[in-house]
Formats: structure tokens, C-alpha cells, sequence
């Protein structure tokens, strides 16, 4: 019988302890805390999530973060509202502790300038909203990427790395860069494509910049330069005659300038050059067509082929007294000239209109009748001015 009790007692005393061991096991909650938990369900109105608490947690839609998608097995951090509602229930917000976990990240990486990953959800003014952890932030426009974005939003639902350049959890700011993150991608990519690259190979790219004197093209890192006189043979008067702003381009590469970073591109074929085998075309004393392309204060340059163009000087105008090309010629006057000198080698052809005079062939007379001008109309009446 004694040993009956005293069994009894051990048995009771077992249960006391592991009861005790349950309770210690298990955490301890209070009203604000932050926890985090494993969902183990999801409806329309509730989920409900597994705390290491002697109750679940329930978090009501109005305390979901709107836009996550919630599944079970997931983890998520959760604010404590009521550890114990009249229910019995651990009554959370989801919202709430990640508005409060994602301030505390934000300013972590503000003091260490740690990369940051967050979503754009809008166009506002001067830039676009995104969000982390349910805070909203604020990327201006001058700093979402380090080339001009004309359309902000290209940029939406689209998720980003960023530094944090701004932040004031009082005033509830936080200003977004990622110029910053990019800035240092390129310059990466720049010095290893700087290593690699030789004069001479063909590259890809694309046309980012167009300007009076070229076009830029980003070759996967770094810009390199085409030259307006190496966009074509033809002669080209601005970049957007031959491309645009975000073309594709197989380009060759002219020159590399590992001090300055300069790198020259040529688009035009290089293997096509029309001034291979000109002089076994054209020879000294041919009379040839062409169109006045362009005047300077000691000439004109006149095109006779497509990427071939010859220089009438100032004295090879007339046999007359010229002051000024302009005095003689326009930009697209259509007018005959003999050759007096052809150098292949650099590119360069005299020409004169003078000695033309009188040789004109019936072609081009035909020509300048159906277009209503004459040699004469051209050449005479500018001329007979000039010794009065």
C-alpha cells in the first residue's frame, strides 16, 4: 500500500516537471512585441500563423500588407496587438511589424551604405515610389538610373537594387538611389572591358546618345564615340539620319585611349570604302559631275560619288575674280569639274570648275535645262559683277 502512494507521488511529480519543462519551453509574449512565425493558413478573411506559443496567432486581412502573397509554410514577421483576446486568441498585425522591421533595415543601411532590394510601385512627381518591408520611399528621377529616363514608367512593378541616400524616420523620408548602384556596376565592367578590348575587332552595341557631332554607344559598360564622318560614306549632317537612340549596332573599333577612357567606333564598313581603286576610275583631266556639299572661306566640297568628294579651291572657281565661294555657289548645286589631282592614299581629289567651262557634256546641259538653270544662269551673272 505504502509503495502504491509513494509511486503515486513519483508519477504526480513527473507530470508537475514535465509540465514545467512545457511552459519554459514555450516563449513568453507581450502586447508590441515582434515575433516571427510559419503560416500554416490562409483564407479570405484570416491567416493564421504558428508563433512557438501555447496559442496561434491570427492575423484579419485589415493587418496584411496589401500586394504580398501569402502561402503556407511561409515565415513572416508579426506586431503582437493583444497576446490574449477574449477568445483565447494571439491577435497580430503583419503590416505593422513590417513598417517597423523595414525602418529599422532602412537605417541600418543608411549608416552602412548596404545595397537595399525594393519594389516600384508608382509614377509620382519628380520620380517614382517604391516600397520596402511596407514603407514607401522616394527614387527622384535624376537618380533611377545614371543615364536620362524619359519614360518613368517603364520602371513600374519592376524590383531594384538601391543605396539609401536620405533618411529621417521622424519626418517618415527615405530617398532611393540606384545611379549610385549602377554607377559602380559600370565602372566595374568598364575597367575589365578596358582590358579586353583591342583596336580593330568588331563589337556590339547600343546607340544611348545622339549629338551634333556623333553618336555614343554603349558597348556593355563602357561608351565609345562614332564620329559623324564615320557614320557612313555619304556625308551625313547630323546622327539621326543613320540612327537612333537605343539601336543595336555592330561597330568597329577605331581607336582606344586607356588613359583618357576614350574609345573611337566607326559604324560605316570599313571594307567598303569607296576610295579603294579611285584613281583606277578617275585619272587627272576627267570632267566630272558632282553636287556642291558643303563651303568653306578657300573652297567648295563637292561630292561625285557617294563617300567621294573633291575640293574645288577658291582660285578653280572661276577664271574670274571670286571673293567667296558662297559668291559663285549654294549647298546643292549640281555642277561639272575637270580633275587636276586624285590621292587615293589620303583620301583626296582637286577638282575645277573653271576649267570645265566649255565642256560640259550634253547630259548634263539636258540636265540644267530641265531644272531650268544653265552653266550661264550658274556662273555669269554671279561673275560679271565682280569687275565692274
Amino acid at each position: 500500500m505504502f509503495r502504491k502512494v509513494i509511486n503515486k507521488m513519483e508519477e504526480q511529480n513527473t507530470m508537475l516537471e514535465y509540465m514545467d519543462e512545457i511552459e519554459k519551453s514555450m516563449k513568453r509574449i507581450g502586447k508590441d512585441d515582434i515575433l516571427t512565425g510559419t503560416i500554416i493558413s490562409v483564407n479570405d478573411e484570416e491567416i493564421i500563423v504558428n508563433i512557438g506559443y501555447i496559442s496561434d496567432g491570427i492575423i484579419g486581412k485589415e493587418e496584411l500588407v496589401e500586394g504580398w502573397e501569402y502561402k503556407e509554410g511561409d515565415e513572416i514577421s508579426a506586431y503582437v496587438l493583444d497576446p490574449h483576446d477574449q477568445e483565447g486568441n494571439v491577435v497580430l498585425s503583419h503590416k505593422k511589424a513590417e513598417a517597423i522591421v523595414g525602418w529599422d533595415d532602412l537605417e541600418d543601411a543608411f549608416e552602412e551604405k548596404k545595397v537595399t532590394p525594393v519594389k516600384v510601385t508608382e509614377v509620382v512627381k519628380g520620380g517614382v515610389a517604391a516600397v520596402y518591408r511596407n514603407v514607401s520611399c522616394f527614387i527622384p528621377a535624376s537618380l533611377l538610373s545614371y543615364r536620362y529616363v524619359e519614360d518613368l514608367s517603364s520602371y513600374l512593378g519592376k524590383n531594384l537594387d538601391v543605396i539609401v541616400e536620405d533618411f529621417d524616420r521622424e519626418k517618415k523620408r527615405v530617398v532611393l538611389s540606384r545611379k549610385a548602384i549602377e554607377v559602380v556596376e559600370r565602372q566595374d565592367k568598364k575597367v575589365k572591358l578596358m582590358e579586353q578590348l583591342q583596336t580593330g575587332e568588331m563589337r556590339q552595341g547600343m546607340v544611348t546618345k545622339l549629338m551634333k557631332f556623333g553618336a555614343f554607344v554603349d558597348l556593355g559598360g563602357v561608351e565609345g564615340l562614332i564620329h559623324l564622318d564615320d557614320l557612313a560614306w555619304h556625308r551625313v549632317n547630323h546622327p539621326s539620319e543613320v540612327v537612333s537612340e537605343g539601336d543595336s549596332v555592330t561597330v568597329y573599333v577605331a581607336n582606344i585611349d586607356k588613359k583618357t577612357g576614350k574609345i573611337g567606333l566607326i559604324l560605316k564598313k570599313v571594307d567598303e570604302d569607296p576610295w579603294q581603286g579611285v584613281s583606277d576610275y578617275y585619272a587627272v583631266g576627267d570632267l566630272v559631275e558632282g553636287t556642291v556639299v558643303r563651303l568653306m572661306d578657300f573652297g567648295a566640297f563637292v561630292e561625285i560619288e557617294a563617300g567621294v568628294e573633291g575640293l574645288v579651291h577658291l582660285s578653280e572657281i572661276s577664271s574670274e575674280r571670286v571673293r567667296k565661294p558662297s559668291d559663285a555657289l549654294k549647298v546643292g548645286d549640281q555642277i561639272q569639274a575637270v580633275i587636276l589631282k586624285v590621292d587615293e592614299a589620303n583620301k583626296k581629289m582637286s577638282l575645277s570648275i573653271k576649267d570645265a567651262v566649255g565642256q560640259a557634256s550634253e547630259e548634263f546641259e539636258l540636265v540644267q535645262e530641265e531644272q531650268g538653270t544653265t552653266l550661264g544662269d550658274l556662273f555669269g551673272d554671279k561673275f560679271k559683277d565682280f569687275f565692274k
